[in-house]
């Protein structure tokens, strides 16, 4: 008996090894149906800090074509693989038609991250299909064995939701589906890679233009840069904020470069944002490592990243404080930022990330 004990120990011990040795040379299977911003971030991030990531994506364009026919398109062209050991994908994803399709990526470990969720998600204008794309998210979650949001606001905001959102069902309801997703979930921060320094809606570009010309109109002295991609639709208020505010134009759009893009943000003392979404905000904090000042609405995600001080309720608050930074640019020059920096950083977050993507294999597969 103690020999035979001994050797199902020895066995058992072997198999083990052999397990974690297979997880570790097995493939993470990547996929991002709106390969653009934040979402191509992370991709690029995960792929090139963690071994043996496979990427399948599709371009950032077309929202909403990606949300609704992607998961076809993918079950159609990721090959399939015994490698395969974890899923991971964006909830721009129908993850759940996915699993459908193809049964063999059903059975991996599913790990479904937000960016942003469609619940609370702002809408021009109410139209009969925008309940699918929150509904296929609440979907996702019940078909995913974690789920992974990028701030408490994106979380919170997500769950409490549902119930409500729920209601637009006219009869038969499903029921419970907060508390059957909540133990699921769980908050990482986006992870950045801060430079080695010495979108879908606009963000309210109204707001902000509105603002930079009633300075100028003032006769303030400032000087601006207009970042970021430009997708299909580009609200007018561009091209008048642009030759209205004529020489206070310092950049104007995309810098493919990102070393070009922090020399930009080196260069500048304030950073403002007029959102009327954001579930985390990856430029704010870049640009703020950057040297920038924030000025942020005290709404949505922003409280939970930036001290008080940094928050303005209303747009004449924000405009208030711009005109006194114009008048006196020392006041942000010489300020030095309250906040944190490093609880964003990939430096602290690519340990939790790892035990995310990490697995043991299982026996059926």
């Amino acid at each position: 008996m103690l020999q035979e004990d001994y050797r199902k120990n020895t066995f058992s011990s072997f198999r083990k090894s052999w397990n974690r040795s297979l997880s570790q040379a097995m493939s993470i299977l990547i996929i991002e149906a709106f390969y653009g911003g934040s979402h191509k971030q992370l991709v690029d991030l995960l792929q090139k800090e963690l071994q043996d990531c496979v990427p399948y994506t599709l371009p950032a364009k077309k929202w909403h074509w990606r949300a609704r026919t992607a998961a076809l398109f993918f079950a159609q062209n990721v090959p399939i693989s015994e490698r395969y050991r974890i899923l991971f994908a964006s909830s721009v994803l129908n993850l759940t038609e996915l699993a459908a399709l193809r049964p063999d990526l059903g059975k991996l470990k599913k790990i479904l991250y937000f960016h942003e969720n469609q619940l609370v998600y702002p809408v021009k204008k109410y139209q009969e299909r925008d309940f699918q794309y929150g509904y296929n998210q609440i979907l996702s979650c019940l078909v995913a064995d974690v789920v992974v949001f990028n701030s408490v606001f994106n979380m919170e905001s997500f769950l409490t939701s549902i119930g409500k959102f729920m209601k637009l069902v006219p009869d038969h309801r499903p029921k419970d589906l907060e508390s059957i997703i909540r133990p699921k979930c769980q908050v990482i921060y986006f992870p950045i890679r801060f430079p080695d320094v010495s979108r879908e809606h606009d963000k309210d570009p109204e707001s902000f233009f509105k603002i930079l010309i009633h300075l100028k109109n003032l006769g303030l002295n400032f000087h601006v840069s207009v970042l970021g991609e430009t997708f299909t639709d580009v609200p007018d208020i561009f091209s008048e904020a642009k030759k209205a505010l004529g020489s206070s134009i310092l950049h104007w759009g995309y810098l493919p470069c990102k070393d070009d893009y922090f020399q930009v943000l080196c260069m500048a003392d304030v950073v403002i944002s007029t959102a009327k979404h954001e579930f985390f905000g990856v430029a704010m904090l870049e640009a703020v490592y950057c040297g920038c000042y924030p000025l942020c609405p005290k709404a949505l995600v922003y409280p939970e990243i930036f001290p008080a001080e940094y928050l303005y309720s209303t747009p004449e608050q924000l405009s208030k404080k711009l005109q006194n930074f114009c008048k006196r640019p020392d006041i942000v020059r010489k300020h030095l930022y309250k906040g944190e920096m490093a609880p964003y950083s990939w430096a602290a977050l690519h340990s939790k990330f790892r035990s995310l993507l990490t697995t043991e294999p299982r026996e059926d597969l």
